[in-house]
């Protein structure tokens, strides 16, 4: 394709619109010109349409298709590697188009690169954890978010499922699960999306609701305690990839915490088994204690 065609390409995609001898004009050529580039255009797919009469001209078809990346080896074969490990993240916003995408763009690419990827996929895996959620939910959450709307869903927790209605603030994947917090009577709430299903997007909106870039900064107004942990030296090592205590001095983890997130913080501390003790606060001990005998109990 050549360069012309490549900008006329982008003009039109700019969503306006422009009759064939406006276009003549801006690249200096004949309308003839023009019309041949706009009729390789539609053959390779580029969605345009025409409107005919005294004010008509050329648009672009609202899904359309964007130019193509022009990019250098080393970027193409990243990309792809892109690609390939966004396909293992399971339920990805949009994610149904990742496996043509990922054909569409490896077909595109000169034999030799080709080549080079195949090769290269025999080199390379990327192991994750697969819920077994279906995609939609998070694309509908994530789109409900962008328009500040709110959304009706079933959801299982400990107590059984229930009827949720609740606004947005985003999702987030952590640990191999995908989590919604939501505002729901002024308070905001987290919710596992795999535990989530029957979501209904609802005409209700509110406009204070926060994006979550800035609810992740906003500080935390709970009330928080001190919590000390001491971990063994083999602990330690497994806690530095913890997102939650890889920040461990000296074997030592000192961090606020609300009392509201210790049935959490302890289920956590659990997987460690003897690998941490709890210091303090006592409260978080006797949690400790609890979920321990109620371990040691299924054994006696």
């Amino acid at each position: 394709m050549n360069d012309r065609r490549l900008a006329i390409m982008r003009i039109l995609d700019s969503r306006k619109k422009f009759t064939a001898r406006e276009l003549a004009e801006r690249f200096h050529v004949s309308v003839r010109t023009i019309q041949r580039d706009l009729d390789d255009l539609q053959q390779k797919g580029f969605p345009l349409y025409t409107e005919v009469g005294a004010h008509g001209g050329y648009r672009v078809l609202p899904n359309r298709i964007l130019p193509p990346l022009q990019l250098t080896q080393h970027e193409a074969l990243g990309l792809f590697m892109m690609i390939e490990y966004l396909e293992q993240v399971p339920d990805f916003p949009f994610g149904s188009i990742r496996a043509y995408l990922a054909e569409h763009y490896f077909s595109s690419l000169p034999d030799d690169v080709q080549d080079m990827i195949t090769r290269m996929r025999q080199h390379i895996t990327f192991r994750q954890h697969h819920s077994v959620q279906a995609e939609p939910l998070t694309t509908q959450i994530l789109s409900a978010a962008v328009e500040k709307r709110a959304i009706e869903f079933s959801y299982k927790s400990r107590s059984g499922t229930k009827k949720v209605q609740a606004h947005p603030i985003g999702i987030y994947y952590e640990h191999g699960y995908w989590y919604m917090p939501a505002k729901k009577h002024d308070r905001v709430l987290l919710y596992r999306v795999d535990r989530m299903s029957q979501l209904d997007v609802l005409h209700r909106s509110d406009e204070c609701i926060p994006t979550l870039k800035e609810w992740l900064k906003a500080e935390d107004g709970r009330e928080t305690v001190e919590v000390v942990l001491q971990f063994t030296d083999f602990g330690a090592r497994i806690a530095e990839s913890d997102v939650l205590f890889k920040s461990v001095q000296h074997n030592e983890w000192r961090g606020e915490v609300s009392p509201e997130e210790f049935p959490f913080t302890a289920r956590k501390l659990l997987s460690y088994g003897p690998e941490v003790k709890v210091i303090a606060p006592r409260h978080l001990q006797e949690m400790m204690k609890e979920l321990l005998e109620r371990s040691l109990s299924q054994y006696r």
